[in-house]
C-alpha cells in the first residue's frame, strides 16, 4: 500500500480513486464498515481504493499539555489498512492553520482538483471543515454539484450503542480488553522497540522485555495476561503497563515476561496483544510482597491463556 503525504504528489494510477474519509483512529467495526463499502465500490468500477485520514490527533495540535487521545500509530494503522486491501492512503498534516480550512474548500481544493475523486464514503455522523461547517448531508449536496459518488454508511451498533473511538477509550480506561477487542474485532495491542531497562525484573527472579509505548491512549494502568509477537513467533506472558509506584517510577512503561523465553531481544520490535486485566497498578511494601505478587499474576495469566481463545491466531 503507497502512503502519501501532504505534499507528495499524485501518481496518475491513483487518479479517479474511491476514498474512504475520516480520523479513523483505532479502526474500529464502524470505521472497517467505512473502508469496506470504499474497497467494494472501487472493485465494483474498477477504480483504486483510497483511505484520507489526518494527523496527528487534533488534540495534540491544540492541547498538547494533555495526554495523548491517538488510540493506534500511523504505522499500526498502515498495517491493518494493507491487510484489507487499501491501494493507498493520503494523509493529511492537522495544523492550527489547516483547521481553517472550510468545508466548501476541502471538497472543492483537495478531493475534486488534488485527489481527483470518483467516489466518497464517510460514516453518517462525520464532520469536517471550519466551525464543523460540513456534514453528511453537505457531502450529499456537493457531490452532486462537484461530480462525485458518495456513499453514507449507517451507524454501526454493538450492544445496542454505536461503536465509536470514544467509547473504545472509555472501556480502555476501565481496564476492559475484551471488550475493546469486541469493538475492534481483533485484540488491542501496543507496538514498540524493545529498550534495555534497569534488569530489576531479572533480579526479581522474572526478566522483562522493556517497551515505551509513545504518545498513545493507553489501556489502565495495571497487570495484563499478553500474547506477545516476536520474531514471527507467537509467546504467551504476563504485562505490567505503568510507573511502577513501588520503586518511585515516573515513565509509563511496559514490562512484558515472556514464559519459556530466554533469548536476546534488545532493540527488536515486539507486538503485545492483550487478553485481559489480572489487576490495577499497585504499590507494594516491600521486595518480598511484589515476589509473591508476579508469581501470583503469573500462574493467572497461564491459566487464562491456556483457554481457548477465539483469535488464537495473532501473527
Amino acid at each position: 500500500m503507497l502512503i502519501l503525504r501532504d505534499k507528495s504528489l499524485l501518481p496518475p494510477e491513483c487518479s479517479g480513486s474511491v476514498i474512504a474519509l475520516g480520523n479513523f483512529d483505532g479502526l474500529h467495526l464502524g470505521h472497517m464498515q467505512v473502508i469496506q463499502a470504499a474497497i467494494a465500490q472501487a472493485k465494483k468500477t474498477g477504480k483504486p481504493s483510497a483511505l484520507l485520514t489526518f494527523e496527528p490527533h487534533p488534540r495534540r495540535v491544540f492541547r498538547p499539555d494533555l495526554p495523548p487521545m491517538r488510540i493506534m500509530s500511523l504505522a499500526e494503522k498502515g498495517r491493518i489498512l494493507r491487510e484489507m486491501g487499501v491501494d493507498f492512503t493520503r494523509v493529511i498534516r492537522f495544523t492550527r492553520a489547516f483547521s481553517q480550512t472550510t468545508a466548501e474548500q476541502f471538497v472543492k481544493d483537495i478531493l475534486v482538483k488534488q485527489l481527483r475523486i470518483s467516489h466518497l464514503v464517510t460514516g453518517d455522523n462525520f464532520i469536517f471543515g471550519h466551525n464543523r461547517g460540513g456534514n453528511a448531508e453537505y457531502l450529499e449536496k456537493m457531490a452532486k454539484s462537484e461530480g462525485f459518488g458518495y456513499t453514507k454508511c449507517p451507524q454501526f451498533m454493538i450492544g445496542g450503542e454505536r461503536c465509536s473511538s470514544t467509547r473504545v477509550r472509555d472501556l480502555m480506561q476501565q481496564g476492559k480488553v475484551e471488550e475493546v477487542a469486541t469493538l475492534l474485532g481483533r485484540p488491542y495491542r501496543i507496538t514498540a522497540i524493545v529498550r534495555g531497562g534497569d534488569k530489576r525484573g531479572r533480579t526479581l527472579g522474572f526478566p522483562t522485555a522493556n517497551l515505551l509505548p509513545g504518545r498513545i491512549f493507553t489501556p489502565a494502568n495495571g497487570v495484563y495476561a499478553v500474547r506477545a509477537i516476536i520474531r514471527g513467533e507467537q509467546v504467551n506472558g504476563v504485562a505490567n503497563l505503568g510507573v511502577r509506584p513501588t520503586f518511585d517510577g515516573k515513565r509509563l512503561q511496559l514490562e512484558v515476561h515472556l514464559f519459556d523465553w530466554n533469548q536476546d531481544i534488545y532493540s527488536e520490535h515486539m507486538e503485545v496483544v492483550f487478553v485481559k486485566q489480572l489487576r490495577g497498578e499497585k504499590k507494594f511494601d516491600g521486595i518480598d510482597a511484589l515476589k509473591a505478587q508476579i508469581a501470583k499474576d503469573c500462574e493467572t495469566a497461564q491459566a487464562i491463556l491456556a483457554l481457548p481463545y477465539p483469535r488464537a491466531s495473532l501473527l
